[in-house]
Parts: structure tokens; C-alpha cells; sequence
């Protein structure tokens, strides 16, 4: 039974699970649904109620009833590669990879309908509440009004991106950052606006989550700092236990989402509470594990090797 994992050529993290499925000797095809049409092809048949497809690159051939598991991390566009890209191929190489894929039985990490949802940064924060997190006061608005009342009623609130980094060429940096209450809200009305109240850290911490497994990570902040994903803070991301409340938290937050695989940011303030920040259902940990030298590449490849 083979494992397909769905990326980019170039991926640093990638690489880090293929080494590990390679020593343990579990058949793995790395495919780029950028390479369809082209390098890459694939062919589905559906007759007389049953289902038969193929996949291949670099002269492989992965039979669909042959898929152990699949590892969505950072698949190019479909078609993106093509000697004519278009939007429409695109749509229709995406219908007919990821269409074929889900008639399969495979695993998968995770699967394109839960990732989807769970990019949703407000449907993020109702689960998380649900689960059992402490989540900062946050609020998602266009009247300024309301804005204004939040900054006001909190002092102290940070600003940030909804959807992530906007796409552009080069990509453009978001950082969250502090909005004083005096601030001209008026802005507010032009597009959904995130206002969050602004958690006083002690430390960052990563939690990175594969099957039932828990890795997590502190790295100390700097007095002031918003934002742990920018700019240097002189301290190294150690490995740090889990609170049982928090165990408990990420396994029912990952149920509701159907997730295998999350990487959970917090937080933590002067009292040792972890403040949810967010879940990336595709998030990188590779520079987490080069630190910490956790083994969190063997245990993706230790999930996606493993018999259903």
C-alpha cells in the first residue's frame, strides 16, 4: 500500500517525512497536481457501480485501490504547469484529481473539505470557544461604531488579518498589530475588520498535533512583543509539557474539525494560560523540530504508514 503525498518540488518539510517513510521502508509517490496536465496524468473510470483510477509521475503509476494514505501539505495549483494555464483548467484538473482521490478509501491529512473549513478564522474561534480554550474577546466587523466600542471597552486591542497573507507577487507580510483606542475606526466600513484583545505575553507557543500525538513548543517573548512571527527575540524554541486542560481542548477541537493533523499557536501570559490563537490545519514544523529536535516527521510518517 502505497502513501501519496500531494506538495511542491521544493519543500524542506516534505522531504523531513519522506526521509522517515523511507526508512521505513513504506511505498510513498510525491505528486504535484501543478504537473497535471503534463508531467503528471491520471485517468478515472467508473462502469457498472464500480471505480478504477491511476495516477502517474516520473514514469511511477499509483493504482487509487493501492492508496495506503494521502498527505495534502502544500500542493501547487492544478494545471498550474501546463504549456496553456488557465482558471477553467485549473477548476477542471482540481475536480478530476481531488474527485478521483476522495472515491478512494484512503486516510487522509487532512482531508480538502475539513482543511477548507478550518482555514476559517471565524468558524476557528466558535470551535475553539466550544472546545474548551480560553480565546481572547475578539469581534469581526464592518461598523466602525462597533469597533470603536471594543477598542474602547478593552484598551488594549490588536489588529489582524482575517484570511491570512493576501495573495501578491512578492507576498505581502500582515503582522498583528496594537491599535490604541484613539484610533480612527472609520477604515472599519471598507472590509471586514479582526480586532482581538491584545494577550500581554510571557511566551509563544507552538502546539503541533499529528493523530493523538502532542509536540509542543515555548519560545519566551520579548517585553511588548505582538507578533512572535516577526523580527528576533534573542531565545530558541524549547520543548515544553501540555497542560491536561489543553490535551483535552486540541483532541475535541480536532474532532469537530476532522482533522488528523493541527498546529495550534497560543499565548501564554504571565499566569501560565495558553490563549488560543489559531489552528493552521497545514502548518509548517519543520524549524520547530530542527530546535526542539522533537520527533514530529517521524510521527506524520508514522501516521500515514500506518494500516487503516
Amino acid at each position: 500500500m502505497t502513501v501519496l503525498i500531494l506538495t511542491c518540488e521544493q519543500d524542506v518539510t516534505a522531504d523531513m517525512v519522506v526521509a522517515e517513510l523511507h526508512k521505513s521502508c513504506v511505498p510513498l509517490v510525491r505528486f504535484d497536481p501543478g504537473d497535471i496536465p503534463g508531467e503528471g496524468a491520471l485517468s478515472a473510470e467508473y462502469v457498472r457501480g464500480e471505480f478504477r483510477g491511476y495516477l502517474s509521475t516520473g514514469g511511477r503509476v499509483v493504482s487509487m485501490d493501492g492508496l495506503r494514505s494521502i498527505w495534502i501539505r502544500r500542493p501547487g495549483e492544478p494545471a498550474a504547469h501546463a504549456s496553456e494555464p488557465s482558471p477553467w483548467l485549473s477548476a477542471e484538473t482540481g475536480q478530476a484529481l481531488y474527485g478521483m482521490l476522495d472515491s478512494t478509501t484512503a486516510r487522509w491529512m487532512n482531508h480538502p473539505g475539513a482543511a477548507a473549513r478550518a482555514r476559517l478564522k471565524p468558524w476557528q474561534l466558535r470551535t475553539a470557544h466550544r472546545s474548551g480554550f480560553p480565546v481572547p474577546a475578539t469581534i469581526i466587523t464592518t461598523y466602525p461604531q462597533v469597533a470603536r466600542r471594543f477598542a474602547e471597552q478593552y484598551r488594549h486591542v490588536v489588529v489582524k488579518a482575517v484570511s491570512g497573507k493576501p495573495p501578491a507577487d512578492p507576498p505581502m507580510a500582515l503582522p498583528t498589530t496594537l491599535v490604541p483606542p484613539d484610533a480612527d475606526f472609520s477604515g472599519v466600513a471598507a472590509g471586514p475588520t479582526l480586532l482581538q484583545r491584545y494577550i500581554t505575553k510571557a511566551a509563544d507557543i507552538r502546539l503541533t498535533s499529528v493523530g493523538d500525538e502532542l509536540f509542543a513548543a515555548r519560545k519566551v517573548a520579548e517585553p511588548g512583543q505582538v507578533d512572535g512571527r516577526y523580527g528576533e527575540t534573542g531565545h530558541d524554541w524549547k520543548p515544553v509539557d501540555v497542560p491536561p486542560r489543553v490535551a483535552r481542548a486540541v483532541a475535541t477541537y480536532k474532532d469537530m474539525a476532522g482533522l488528523a493533523y493541527g498546529a495550534f499557536d497560543f499565548a501564554e501570559d504571565g499566569d501560565g494560560t495558553w490563549w488560543f490563537l489559531e489552528c493552521n490545519q497545514g502548518g509548517q514544523f519543520g524549524f520547530i523540530e530542527l530546535q526542539t529536535e522533537q520527533p514530529i516527521a517521524a510521527a506524520v510518517a508514522a501516521w500515514l504508514g500506518a494500516e487503516a
